[in-house]
C-alpha cells in the first residue's frame, strides 16, 4: 500500500511561471491528445468513412465519423488541387491543399453542399453552430510526392525522409470556440467527451491524419494501378500531422489567465502527488525506466536548425545520460524516490531535462493523475467579475504577490518596453512590433501585464488602504483590466507569466511551446523567435487500431530489440 506525506507542496508559481521554464515544457499524461485517445479507447468509440469522393487530381470531399457513447462527430474534409505558387503557411494565405470542419453529428447531403461552398474559403466563408472547428492544411513539399511515387512503383517510401519530415500535411490553423461562426465552447462544455480543453480540435486533427493517409494511398493507387502497394502500417504510424504556429497563438496564455492556471496547476498537482509517494513498486520503476529509454529515442530523433533549440537539445542529451546513470543507482529503492529525483534534477539538469523528469514521473500513476483532467477547463465565470468592495490595500497585496519582481523595474528604459503587441488590420491576428521603430504604440493591446501592474500599483499609492477598489476605478478606469487580473490571482496563482512580455529579449516561442506542450506536441522546431513547427499524433494508432492497450504510450517511440 502506498504511503503519502504532506511535505511535498506544489512548486511555487514564481519558479514555474518563468518564460524560460515554460518554454521547456514537454507533453505529459494530461496533454489533450492523450486525454482524447484514452477516452475514445476506454469508451469504445467506433469510426467509419461514409464518403470518399476524390478524383484523380486529388480533388473532392470525404467524411469520417467518430461515434462515442452519446453522439457522433464527423470530419468533413475537402481536398483541392493547389498550384505550388499558392501554397503558403502564412495566415494571410487564401488557398490550401485541404480544408476541414468538425461537424456536430452526421451531415446530410444538404450540409455537405453548404459546407462545400464555405469551408474551402475558411475565414471568408460562413459556418454555423453545427460546426465545431474550422481548419486547413498544406502538403509537405519534401514528402508528399515522394510517398505517392514510391507507393505507385510498388515500393515503400524512404525511412530517412519519413523521419526527417514526420508528416504528409501540416495544419496552418485549427479554429474553434465560436471563431468565424463555429459553435461556442458553451455548447459542448458539459459533454463528458468535450469537458477537457480543446477536445474538438484534437479530434479534428486526429481524423485529419487518417484522411491524409487515405488520400495519399488513393492517389498512389490511381497512379500505379496494379503495381501500387499499401503504405506499411508501421511507417504510417510514424507520420503525424505537422503544424506551423506563429504569433497568433502567443497571447492566448496571457489573455486566458484562469484557463492557463488550470493547466499548469493540474500538472503541478500531479507532480506533487507523485513526489509524495513514499515508495515506488518494482513495476512502477520498470515502467519509468522503459519510458525513459523510449524518451531517449525521441530526443535523438528531434531535429532543429534554430541555434537556441540546438543548444537546448545538446543539453537535453547530456541530461538523458546523467538521468540514466542516476536512476541505475540505488535511489529508486529508497524512500520518496520521485521527490529525490525531482530535487536532484533541479540541481543537476537543464530546464529541458527538469521538465522532462516532471512529465515522466507521472507516467506510472494514471490512477493518481488522470482524474485531474476534469479540472483543466475554465468554468469559473465569477473570477472575471471585479469585486468593488475589496480594499485597495488588499489589491496592492495581490499585485505584489504576482508582480513584485516588476514593481521596481524602470519601465521607461527602452530595453524594458522595446516591443508592443497589436492586431493586424488585414487578418485580425496578433502581431508584435518594435515600439521605437514602428508607429504601433497607439494600437497596443493589453499584453504587458507586468508593466500595467506596476503602473496600477503606483496609482494606488495615493489611496488609503481601507478604501474600496471601486473608488479607485471610478477615477482610474484605465486600470480595470489590471485590477481584474489581480483579483483573478486569488483563484489562479499560476495565471501570470513572471517575466516581461514586451522586453527587447522576449521570445514568443516560449509562450507557444508552453501551450503546445499541453496539446501534446513533440519535437518543437523554432523557425525564428516568433514561430515554430511541431508534429501531432505521430506514433498514435489509427482509428481502426485504437485499443485501451495502445491508447496512451503511443507518444513514446518503441525501442527496437
Amino acid at each position: 500500500m502506498k504511503q503519502f506525506t504532506n511535505e511535498v507542496a506544489r512548486r511555487e508559481p514564481a519558479f514555474v511561471m518563468r518564460l524560460k521554464r515554460l518554454g521547456s515544457l514537454h507533453q505529459c499524461r494530461l496533454s489533450f491528445m492523450r486525454i482524447l485517445t484514452r477516452r475514445m479507447a476506454c469508451d469504445g468509440w467506433t469510426f467509419s468513412r461514409s464518403a470518399f469522393e476524390i478524383d484523380a487530381r486529388g480533388v473532392g470531399h470525404a467524411v469520417y465519423a467518430a461515434k462515442g457513447p452519446n453522439r457522433t462527430y464527423s470530419l468533413v474534409a475537402f481536398a483541392h488541387d493547389l498550384p505550388s505558387e499558392m501554397r503558403s503557411d502564412r495566415v494571410i494565405a487564401e488557398a490550401w491543399d485541404a480544408t476541414f470542419t468538425l461537424f456536430d453529428g452526421v451531415p446530410t447531403a444538404d450540409d455537405i453542399e453548404r459546407l462545400s461552398r464555405n469551408i474551402p474559403l475558411q475565414e471568408a466563408g460562413r459556418i454555423s453552430e453545427q460546426e465545431l472547428s474550422l481548419s486547413r492544411a498544406n502538403r509537405s513539399v519534401r514528402l508528399w510526392g515522394h510517398v505517392i511515387d514510391q507507393l505507385a512503383k510498388g515500393q515503400q517510401p524512404d525511412l530517412e525522409k519519413i523521419n526527417s519530415v514526420g508528416y504528409l500535411m501540416r495544419t496552418t490553423a485549427v479554429y474553434g470556440s465560436g471563431k468565424f461562426g463555429a459553435a461556442d465552447r458553451d455548447k459542448i462544455a458539459t459533454r463528458d467527451e468535450m469537458q477537457a480543453p480543446f477536445q474538438a480540435e484534437m479530434l479534428s486533427v486526429y481524423l485529419t491524419r487518417t484522411f491524409v493517409r487515405d488520400l495519399v494511398q488513393h492517389l498512389a493507387n490511381l497512379r500505379g494501378g496494379d503495381a501500387a502497394v499499401t503504405l506499411d502500417p508501421a511507417i504510417a504510424r510514424q507520420l503525424g500531422i505537422g503544424n506551423s504556429t506563429g504569433l497568433g497563438m502567443a497571447p492566448f496564455i496571457i489573455n486566458h489567465p484562469v484557463l492557463f492556471n488550470n493547466w499548469i496547476m493540474a500538472r503541478e498537482e500531479a507532480i506533487s502527488r507523485v513526489r509524495a509517494l513514499k515508495y515506488a513498486s518494482s513495476s512502477e520503476r520498470q515502467l519509468f525506466w522503459n519510458l525513459l529509454a523510449r524518451s531517449k529515442l525521441s530526443v535523438e530523433a528531434w531535429r532543429s536548425k534554430h541555434p537556441r533549440q540546438i543548444e537546448k537539445l545538446r543539453q537535453l542529451k547530456v541530461d538523458m545520460t546523467a538521468l540514466a546513470e542516476w536512476y541505475q543507482g540505488d535511489a529508486p529503492d529508497q524512500e520518496y524516490p520521485w521527490d529525490r529525483l525531482v530535487r536532484w534534477s533541479g540541481n543537476t539538469l537543464s530546464e529541458e531535462g527538469q521538465e522532462l523528469v516532471g512529465s515522466l514521473i507521472l507516467e506510472p500513476y494514471g490512477h493518481l493523475v488522470d482524474g485531474l483532467e476534469s479540472c483543466m477547463a475554465d468554468g469559473n465565470s465569477e473570477a472575471f467579475t471585479i469585486d468593488g468592495v475589496m480594499t485597495t490595500g488588499d489589491v496592492r497585496s495581490l499585485i505584489r504577490e504576482s508582480f513584485g519582481w516588476a514593481l521596481d523595474m524602470n519601465w521607461n528604459d527602452p530595453e524594458n518596453c522595446a516591443r508592443a503587441w497589436y492586431v493586424s488590420e488585414e487578418k485580425l491576428e496578433p502581431r508584435m512590433g518594435e515600439r521605437f521603430e514602428e508607429p504601433i504604440a497607439d494600437y497596443e493591446q493589453p499584453l504587458a501585464p507586468a508593466r500595467d501592474a506596476a503602473l496600477a500599483f503606483r496609482a494606488l499609492e495615493i489611496f488609503e488602504p481601507h478604501q474600496p477598489i471601486a473608488e479607485f476605478l471610478a477615477s482610474h478606469p484605465e486600470h480595470r483590466h489590471t485590477i481584474r487580473r489581480a483579483q483573478m490571482s486569488q483563484y489562479a496563482p499560476y495565471g501570470e507569466i513572471r517575466d516581461n512580455t514586451i522586453s527587447a529579449t522576449v521570445l514568443p516561442i516560449d509562450m507557444l511551446r508552453a501551450k503546445l506542450s499541453f496539446f501534446g506536441a513533440t519535437h518543437f522546431d523554432p523557425r525564428s523567435d516568433r514561430w515554430l513547427r511541431i508534429c501531432m499524433f505521430s506514433g498514435a494508432p489509427y482509428p481502426e487500431d485504437l485499443t485501451e492497450k495502445n491508447a496512451d504510450f503511443w507518444v513514446f517511440p518503441e525501442v527496437k530489440n
